[in-house]
């Protein structure tokens, strides 16, 4: 009785039946040993017909939990003989994608793995970290052999650090689906020359993408001109407000030298008015009614006036304001905010694009954000292919479900 019941809570189906069972209370762990009916015939992938049993090897395969308690399949299983003569290993349909694991206990690793760090999972099942990072870039490496990349149209890219100091890593992004395609190290021209190769191994056409995302890195430009010819190229408005948000924090701590009433204002410039509590903003309405003699406050205005301008949506209107906004800039003697002008006077029609495409890489910043969150948690990785596998179950929406069907 307790046989058929295990054999249907496995799933277990002829010719396959449970053998035995055997629970050692001492090490905690449950033991069911899966035999197959005696002249059996079985079916290999690749060959037609069934085909007889040569020999057997015993093979174990770690599963979830009985309760508390670990659960291991000890399963003898076949070799078959093949009409020309080789012999080939038959695998049980609940034997997982790494040796050792069956399907259902993978599928709970890439579940716990999503949410947890990979320090942890181990620690949670009694595994090795290896085993449970073994696992996670297993079905990464697999989803990805399978995605279809064909309909992709419109992209978007940005950088992250992977480590202390200036080593990065560049992730390309479908801007439709919200999804990254892409993990490479570095964040120069090469970069987008290795995507629109995997792009294409994927059935992407680089020359089909119409528009991408990216910040005014001067290596992403060539990079993207050269390799995706046909891509507008969008500068994302959010880094021109950036490269205006440095420049007035960078006014004020040269102000700040000679003015000390400038301490303590930093944030209030930085973070939006209408967010900003009542006496916050008011600190910072009395700083702004001083702008004919503080230039920390003409250089708050004018990035609002730049935010303002990049809120509309007519391209010519945009164009000619932002080239005026340029020339008032140019006229001032707020030094750090020409260097914003002159950025934008190189990148006009990438800056002015955005009023067509409206495409942001507000969403790969939240990636970065919940990349760098687990990078911490974990206290860094050691390798390119462990943050690899990261990025893409926390961002690549890979459909496990085509490898192993109890994977979300």
């Amino acid at each position: 009785m307790s046989a058929k019941l295990f054999e249907a809570a496995l799933g277990i189906t002829d010719p396959w039946f449970i053998n035995g069972v055997e629970f050692d209370a001492a090490k905690k762990e449950l033991t069911i040993t899966v035999d197959f009916v005696a002249g059996s015939r079985f079916a290999v992938p690749g060959v037609e017909g069934l085909h007889p049993v040569h020999d057997t090897v015993t093979k174990r395969y770690r599963h979830l939990n009985f309760f508390q308690h670990e659960c291991q399949l000890e399963v003898r299983v076949p070799r078959v003989k093949l009409p020309d003569g080789g012999v080939r290993q038959v695998e049980p349909d609940w034997a997982g994608k790494l040796a050792g694991f069956t399907l259902l206990f993978e599928a709970l690793i890439l579940t716990l793995c999503r949410e947890m760090t990979f320090t942890a999972v181990a620690r949670l099942v009694n595994l090795s970290w290896h085993q449970v990072t073994a696992i996670c870039k297993r079905y990464v490496d697999l989803s990805l052999a399978q995605a279809d990349f064909s309909e992709v149209k419109r992209l978007a890219s940005d950088e992250t650090s992977k480590a202390r100091g200036h080593d990065y890593i560049t992730l390309v992004a479908d801007a439709d689906q919200r999804r990254v395609l892409f993990v490479t190290e570095g964040r120069d021209a090469q970069t987008i020359k290795d995507f629109a190769a995997d792009f294409t191994a994927h059935g992407g056409d680089p020359k089909a993408v119409d528009s991408i995302s990216i910040d005014m890195s001067p290596a992403f430009i060539s990079g993207v001109s050269k390799h995706l010819p046909s891509a507008q190229i969008t500068f994302d408005k959010f880094h021109v407000i950036a490269h205006a948000n440095t420049a007035v924090d960078k006014t004020r701590r040269i102000e700040q030298r000679t003015d000390p009433s400038l301490k303590g204002l930093r944030w209030k410039l930085l973070h939006d008015r209408a967010n900003l509590a009542a006496d916050a903003r008011n600190d910072l309405d009395a700083l702004i009614a001083q702008a004919t003699t503080k230039r920390t406050a003409r250089c708050w205005l004018y990035k609002e006036q730049l935010r303002e301008i990049l809120e509309r949506k007519q391209v010519n209107v945009v164009r000619s304001m932002l080239l005026q906004w340029t020339t008032n800039v140019m006229r001032s003697k707020v030094e750090p905010m020409k260097e914003v002008a002159k950025m934008i006077r190189s990148h006009l029609e990438g800056i002015v694009a955005w009023t067509q495409t409206r495409q942001t890489n507000g969403f790969l910043e939240a990636i970065n954000g919940l990349f760098q969150a687990a990078k911490r948690k974990a206290r860094g990785y050691s390798s390119f292919s462990t943050i690899r596998a990261v990025v893409f179950l926390i961002a690549g929406k890979l459909d496990f479900s085509k490898i192993n069907p109890h994977a979300a």
